[in-house]
């Protein structure tokens, strides 16, 4: 079995989705730290200026506070200037009623962590996307250690083979840890086609939502990487 894991982001790009689609299992990890300036709250969006910011405003108490533990602000400003950001910038989509119905329920009061938030929305685009992977999360596991000794404990719990992982984690995994216990560990090769936007010339790595509002079910083929994972520690 292959498993990825990774900290739930607000409607991530489309990397994200190819993730999720290519394992078997899907955990969110959602009981490690939360991180300041980070993917967890904000997200791109691509407006005529150019890639811009959309943050969700939290409460940060402590380095140690964990992802699940981070409450949103309860406000409905925020949620209405989300919402005004996406008409302003993408009513003239031809897919953007998609879009739209994907973010119904975004702003419902329940979801009061930005765990609560981000694992609504992923859920949603994923069943826009016809992404039918099992997801749980890793606060239902009980994981002992910290950072590669967490994954290894999750990987054998789950009693997977395999752990996909996004490449910027070849800068702290532990790779003889994932020899030792028979683990391969695979990378994502994030190479995507571009597709048309609005707002002149193609810029990647914003959120999925600008995807789905400019090509609509299309955006199923066009979130997969044209180039094979790579295999960085074989079994």
């Amino acid at each position: 079995m292959r498993v990825g894991a990774i900290q739930s982001s607000y409607i991530p790009w489309r990397g994200y989705f190819d993730i999720i689609a290519s394992v078997d299992l899907f955990v969110f990890y959602d009981d490690i730290q939360y991180t300041k300036g980070d993917w967890r709250n904000r997200n791109k969006v691509k407006t005529l200026r150019g890639a811009e910011w959309m943050t969700v405003p939290v409460s940060y108490k402590s380095v140690s506070q964990l992802i699940a533990e981070t409450p949103v602000d309860p406000g409905r400003w925020w949620r209405q200037k989300h919402l005004r950001t996406w008409q302003n910038h993408y009513r003239s989509a031809p897919y953007f009623d998609a879009a739209m119905d994907v973010l119904a329920g975004f702003d419902d009061p329940q979801h009061t962590t930005i765990s609560q938030l981000n694992i609504y929305l992923i859920r949603r685009i994923c069943a826009y996307l016809d992404i039918k992977t099992p997801m749980i999360l890793s606060s239902e596991l009980s994981l002992q250690g910290s950072r590669t000794d967490r994954l290894v404990d999750m990987i054998k719990k789950l009693g997977a083979t395999t752990y996909l992982s996004g490449p910027s984690a070849d800068a702290y995994l532990d790779k003889d840890a994932f020899r030792t216990h028979g683990i391969q560990l695979e990378y994502k090769s994030y190479d995507y086609d571009p597709y048309p936007q609005l707002w002149g010339d193609f810029i990647g790595g914003v959120t999925v939502l600008d995807l789905i509002a400019n090509c609509g079910h299309q955006a199923k083929h066009l979130m997969r990487s044209r180039t094979p994972d790579r295999i960085m520690v074989a079994k």
